[in-house]
């Protein structure tokens, strides 16, 4: 098993033992019943992101011409939409699915292997998904706040579904393991570029940088799951999120 799948397996069994554990700190936010061991997994990756990820990111932004990195994002890009196209499937998403669908084809085909996002110039509008949101959609709560090491912001549903997105992101299916850990790695990074400038505005804007980030995270997935319009939140409690999230028949024309 390669050393990333354990990390992740373990970062959520950790996840799921650490619900057991009582804090330390007073729960300030009820979605956030293991605050203390989310802050302390918060400041090891923050951590991790000043000392090593964040400055090879730098570097790579500064170096790397703007039409290679476009290319490196459109091709990472182009990888996710197969997975995004199986998950808008098992939504029942239709329109969305052949968005998806019409994507990786068009991209792959005369973007030449994902270099080129040629969909988007056709007006094929991507629809990002993972198994977490398609469970989310089908009414499965988010469960508690979670902070996996190395990984981040999480959910206790999303870190359970990670057992179907690692598997299901085809970097990972990359039998010659060089190659696979070579191209996690640029992946990482160029995501990693990406958010520079978004990152520094967190840094600048707030007092409580774990805090601020849980909100934004726990707000921008809760609207995902809705489409962008969310019924009035409960947040006496950490599931907060009604058993019926999708539709029996979901309609992809409201977007």
């Amino acid at each position: 098993m390669p050393w990333r799948d354990q990390l992740i397996r373990w970062s959520a069994v950790l996840a799921v033992v650490a619900l057991q554990a009582c804090t330390a700190v007073p729960q300030k936010d009820p979605r956030d019943p293991m605050e203390s061991w989310n802050r302390s997994v918060f400041t090891f990756n923050d951590s991790v992101d000043r000392a090593v990820v964040k400055p090879v990111a730098t570097v790579y932004a500064r170096v790397m011409p703007n039409w290679m990195r476009t290319g490196i994002n459109n091709f990472f890009t182009n990888l996710d939409d197969v997975w995004s196209l199986v998950n808008n499937a098992l939504q029942l998403r239709g329109l969305d699915t052949a968005d998806s669908f019409g994507r990786v084809v068009v991209n792959t085909t005369m973007g030449l292997g994902g270099l080129l996002d040629v969909a988007s110039e056709m007006g094929m509008e991507r629809h990002s998904a993972n198994f977490g949101l398609t469970l989310g959609r089908w009414g499965v709560g988010p469960g508690p706040f979670v902070v996996l090491p190395f990984w981040g912001a999480s959910t206790l549903r999303d870190t359970l579904a990670l057992s179907l997105d690692i598997p299901g992101n085809l970097v990972n299916s990359v039998q010659d393991v060089p190659t696979r850990d070579a191209l996690t790695i640029v992946s990482a990074v160029d995501t990693r570029a990406t958010y520079l400038k978004a990152g520094d505005v967190v840094d600048g804007a707030a007092l409580d940088k774990y805090s601020f980030t849980r909100d934004a995270f726990l707000q921008r997935r809760r609207n995902q799951v809705y489409d962008g319009n969310p019924p009035d939140e409960d947040t006496t409690s950490w599931d907060s999120e009604p058993a019926a999230a999708l539709p029996a028949a979901p309609a992809s024309a409201a977007q």
